[in-house]
């Protein structure tokens, strides 16, 4: 059996490969077509890092590919529609950087209310009287508004909840009751609600024609001039454009955010030279615990695809349909 890998597993990730793969080949390139010929004999295709679309159909006509890991939630790498037509499962890792996830949301929102960032690059050069900014605030009994309470909301919400915030939350998906259960309150009115908040945490999956751009200019202008955005899910689902108007013009106090419309960011990109803002690399996923359980899992679900089991944890159940799979058992988790 072959793998091949955009960019290396971790040491605990590599290690379910022994006695399994015969050749591993890490291309450390994000474009798989660079490399399509090491492609066409693989068994399964690790995708670390690539381009929106880069895993393409022709990728899909490899004809020994079993399976495409994901050590991760997020698949905007791949064409999920051309591995289902091939019965290709897409393996991604539901879960397993949910909390890292979670507390990166967290950490953001405190580095913003405190300063720190700001308060550190000053006192580095000298200028103490930075203390004096008057841009710190306790976050005891402010606001949380969390648009998408999906499992990494709801952890979002309990951390929050832990600070003593209080916690309202925008979401289709959840009724009034099961909120209520979580000690949250629902709001039906996203604007409403963004105006109640001190703290606005966008944590949804980009969803094309759906979710892009869920925080634009109406949002960002009904946004408290006090109040924060955090934003540790997709780059798209925020107007970036916007976002760089309304910290430079003040119409917002502060901007947290792990993920960007261009990735990896340059260092002329605008929204990295706003004021308030506190960026971070598309790291949020990536602790020590979270990275562990995310390459161990992807491998997992790629091994147990290639010896013709159905593993539950794919981007599209639909894959299963495919004639390759007649009659396949599912795998054990």
């Amino acid at each position: 059996m072959k793998v091949t890998m955009t960019e290396a597993l971790g040491p605990e990730g590599m290690a379910l490969l022994e006695g399994k793969a015969d050749k591993i080949f890490v291309a450390h390139d994000s474009h798989p077509h660079n490399y399509i010929n090491e492609l066409e004999d693989t068994d399964i295709f690790v995708v670390r890092v690539a381009d929106k679309l880069a895993i393409d159909k022709r990728v899909m006509e490899c004809k020994s590919l079993k399976a495409i890991a994901r050590p991760g939630i997020g698949y905007d790498s791949v064409d999920v529609d051309a591995a289902t037509a091939a019965g290709i499962p897409v393996v991604i890792t539901p879960g397993a950087n949910n909390r890292s996830v979670a507390e990166h949301v967290i950490a953001l929102m405190m580095a913003l209310s405190k300063n720190l960032v700001e308060g550190h690059v000053e006192q580095c050069k000298g200028n103490w009287k930075i203390r004096d900014a008057k841009k710190a605030f306790e976050v005891e009994e402010k606001t949380m508004l969390i648009i998408g309470l999906g499992t990494i909301g709801k952890i979002i919400a309990h951390l929050a909840q832990g600070l003593d915030m209080k916690v309202i939350a925008y979401d289709t998906f959840l009724t009034k009751e099961q909120m209520a259960e979580l000690g949250v309150e629902k709001c039906d009115d996203k604007i409403e609600a963004i105006k109640a908040a001190d703290v606005v945490v966008v944590q949804m999956p980009l969803i094309e024609g759906v979710t892009n751009n869920t925080i634009d200019k109406p949002e960002l202008d009904a946004m408290k001039p006090t109040a924060l955005l955090i934003n540790c899910s997709r780059g798209e689902v925020i107007n970036e454009p916007a976002v760089c108007e309304a910290l430079k013009s003040g119409k917002i106090a502060g901007a947290g955010l792990d993920v960007f419309y261009h990735e990896p960011t340059l260092v002329d990109d605008e929204i990295l030279h706003c004021p308030n803002v506190v960026v971070s690399p598309h790291s949020a996923a990536q602790t020590r615990e979270a990275v562990i359980r995310m390459h161990t899992m992807c491998i997992k679900g790629a091994l147990a695809i290639c010896e013709g089991k159905k593993w539950p944890y794919v981007a599209d159940k639909k894959v299963y349909e495919h004639p390759r799979w007649k009659d396949a058992e599912w795998a054990e988790v």
